[in-house]
């Protein structure tokens, strides 16, 4: 017999660890283009590094996002099997 109060709380504990990776997704690539936009102001290299931190801000956001994904999804399918 399942607890009644677990049919409420299933939905928010299944998207849990979700929720901050768009966040954290954003703010890494954010935080790259004022890091190159300062970076460029500092250096007159304007736009070069404000593109470079931008993509690789991009890249290394995408990157950790798909990371994370991929293991919090292989935990649950290992917490499925037992």
């Amino acid at each position: 017999m399942t607890n009644p109060s677990e049919k409420f709380t299933k939905p928010y504990k299944d998207i849990g660890p979700y929720v901050g990776l768009g966040t954290q997704l954003a703010a890494t690539i954010v935080l790259m283009f004022f890091l190159g936009k300062w970076l460029d102001e500092k250096f007159e290299l304007f736009p070069v590094l404000t593109i470079s931190f931008t993509f690789f801000g991009s890249f290394a956001g995408l990157y950790n996002f798909i990371k994370t994904v991929l293991a919090i999804n292989k935990k649950r399918k290992n917490e499925e099997k037992n």
